[in-house]
């Protein structure tokens, strides 16, 4: 079982969030520190640190998840001009919350590589 985070209790409603979408087992809201016009956090409400830490039973749930990143890029009027998914795997890597999580991204122009 992974460590109480911040994303946990949101999902429990102790901490309010801008919420997106949402279905029985995701939820997305927007980014309390945005690097971008458009930033969405989607998680699924059952923990998983991150991608590393993934088993063949999270199967559909990482589907689930894909697609409600999906959702959320239609919702936020980004299937034109486009969007970025990012999933940090590790804290070398940039990732602060140890609950999988996928960054909805655009709005803006990006380039590549980033950072």
């Amino acid at each position: 079982m992974s460590e109480e985070t911040i994303f946990s209790k949101i999902i429990r409603g102790e901490i309010p969030c801008d919420k997106v979408y949402e279905t029985d087992e995701v939820l997305a809201f927007r980014d309390i520190n945005p690097a971008a016009p458009v930033h969405v956090l989607v998680i699924p409400k059952r923990s998983i640190v991150h991608v590393g830490q993934a088993h063949q039973d999270d199967a559909l749930l990482l589907g689930k998840l894909m697609l409600a990143a999906k959702e959320v890029a239609r919702l936020e009027g980004l299937e034109e001009s486009g969007f970025r998914l990012v999933i940090n795997n590790g804290a070398e890597v940039g990732q602060t919350v140890f609950h999988l999580h996928v960054h909805v991204l655009g709005g803006r122009a990006f380039s590549w590589p980033p950072g």
